[in-house]
């Protein structure tokens, strides 16, 4: 009689024969290149970097303590959840909030150079998350997003290329890393780009080809070469339904491969590009393009490796071209490989001092792909129910989710421009902008954009146009505080200005916030 752990050995050995051909046939779908991984991982860093120390640090004292715009109290009040699972919300000191971002700006070079990766992203995405909660109003869906995709990255080898511990292991680099992780991470993001194109088609303003000109006469959010472009609404016109038709076309970026693939990811990559060249979106674009670098199959970075060997380095012969995969890279048509097995996330033996029993490791290894596609199916369902596909249980309430929502300017953009105007009354009872100091005006400025100061005021100030009363007032207190001239008394007005495809339309509507004594 066959002994149990025979029996249990011999199984595991039919399941990754049959396993093997299916994830062949996989691959070129749902598969990675490990040097996409590299660039994805060091794109990733390079935008956790840029939002730590770019966007949040020098916002830390208005955004994240007590003397700011949000302290806790209110962050509690208005979202008890949050206030209970962020790091961030144990202490209103800025010296805390501060050491808290230099801890995962640390982990975040960890993660460019690729040293102790897995770890790096894991403490990467609590901190990341941690701070989003502390303030949910200074974020937009795109930070939201950075935060899916370096969760879902824990589950790939982000190390496999171009990295301080990707000597680690056999020494072998697969054509494509094909698991449940790579499989998820892909389809995340073409779930994304679908329920966007669901939301589109569910809207009439997008449906006529009016959505984005009126979108570029939002001024608070055209920038760099968006003022140029909104004077030509029969070109926004047409981007506006080259987006609808690029989005109804992203179930190719895993349908299909070779070229198609290539211009399909390569047209996304364009339109992102595009967005951030004229648009105010914080990070979005660019986490749309490093996600996207993923789809590239490998063709494509032998062409990309093979123009990097041939570039001049002192101390390099060019005679030469140095292979770290073991001569792999160059041959093949590139739509095959097996990956790493499983998912790649808890449980992999390779270079681990802790070597892990085999049947411990599968099992490991089986938790953390139920883990991902529970987590991927949730998302598909969160998705869902934003664009109305799906109901939401009766105590959800409808508006927090659609804060939220990945689907920017739809189903329906904005009809109307906004902006703030806080007019503080002097101990003399003169009132004046508090923001330049002249006199108070509410008519539309020549440029809405620079009203805010920062991309973080921006998105805290349109998050917060619709909040009530009590959660205007620690913003009153902080502009009693931080003005330089005799306050008495602050007003928070915020201004709209109704526009259509052609630009404003009639006179500015004005709406008072708060009226607080300082």
């Amino acid at each position: 009689m066959t002994p149990p752990r025979q029996r249990l050995s011999k199984a595991g050995s039919r399941w990754a024969a049959a396993r093997d051909p299916l994830r062949e046939r996989a691959a070129p779908y749902l598969g990675i290149d490990p040097r996409a991984l590299g660039v994805f991982r060091v794109a990733l860093a390079l935008l956790l970097l840029a939002d730590l120390l770019v966007y949040r640090l020098p916002g830390v004292v208005p955004f994240y303590t007590d003397a700011g715009v949000l302290p806790r109290s209110t962050l509690a009040e208005a979202y008890p959840l949050l206030d209970d699972v962020s790091i961030h919300a144990l202490s209103g000191s800025a010296r805390v909030q501060t050491g808290l971002i230099a801890v995962a700006a640390l982990a975040a070079v960890c993660l460019l150079v690729g040293y102790r990766t897995r770890a790096a992203t894991g403490v990467s995405v609590v901190l990341l998350a941690s701070l989003y909660a502390r303030n949910p109003y200074a974020i937009n869906g795109g930070n939201t997003i950075l935060v899916v995709f370096l969760f879902v990255s824990l589950f790939l080898p982000l190390d496999a290329r171009w990295s301080l511990g990707g000597s680690r292991g056999s020494g072998v680099v697969e054509r494509r890393a094909c698991s449940v992780g790579t499989a998820v991470t892909l389809l995340t993001l073409v779930s994304i780009y679908a329920a966007n194109a669901v939301s589109k088609y569910r809207s009439d303003a997008w449906v006529s080809g009016v959505a984005v000109p009126r979108i570029f006469q939002l001024g608070e959010f055209t920038v760099g070469l968006g003022p140029l472009v909104a004077d030509h609404a029969a070109v926004l016109a047409a981007v506006n339904w080259l987006w609808i038709a690029l989005l109804s076309a992203s179930v190719l970026l895993v349908a299909a491969t070779g070229r198609l693939r290539t211009g399909v990811a390569l047209a996304f990559v364009a339109a992102h590009l595009g967005m951030a060249a004229t648009m105010r979106l914080a990070v979005f674009p660019f986490v749309m393009v490093s996600v996207l670098l993923l789809f590239l199959p490998p063709r494509v970075w032998d062409h990309v490796e093979t123009a990097g060997s041939e570039l001049p380095v002192p101390g390099r012969s060019t005679g030469h071209t140095a292979r770290s995969d073991g001569g792999r890279a160059g041959g093949g048509s590139g739509d095959g490989g097996r990956g790493d097995g499983g998912t790649d996330g808890p449980g992999k033996a390779a270079g681990s001092a802790f070597p892990v029993e085999p049947r411990i490791r599968r099992g490991l290894r089986a938790g953390a792909a139920l883990l991902l596609v529970g987590f991927f199916l949730a998302l598909v369902w969160w998705q869902a129910a934003g664009v109305g596909l799906v109901d939401l249980p009766a105590s959800e309430p409808a508006g927090e989710l659609s804060e939220a929502s990945w689907s920017f300017f739809a189903p329906n953009p904005p009809d109307a421009s906004g902006w703030y105007v806080v007019r503080g009354t002097l101990e003399s009872g003169d009132a004046i902008d508090v923001r330049d100091g002249g006199a108070v005006a509410f008519d539309r400025p020549p440029d809405a954009a620079a009203t805010y100061p920062t991309t973080l005021w921006h998105q805290f100030g349109f998050r917060m146009k619709d909040a009530g009363e009590s959660r205007y007032r620690p913003v009153a207190s902080y502009v009693c505080e931080r003005s330089d001239r005799d306050l008495s008394s602050v007003t928070v007005f915020h201004v709209e200005q109704p526009v259509d495809p052609d630009g404003p339309v009639g006179e500015p509507r004005v709406e008072e916030q708060i009226h607080a004594a300082c």
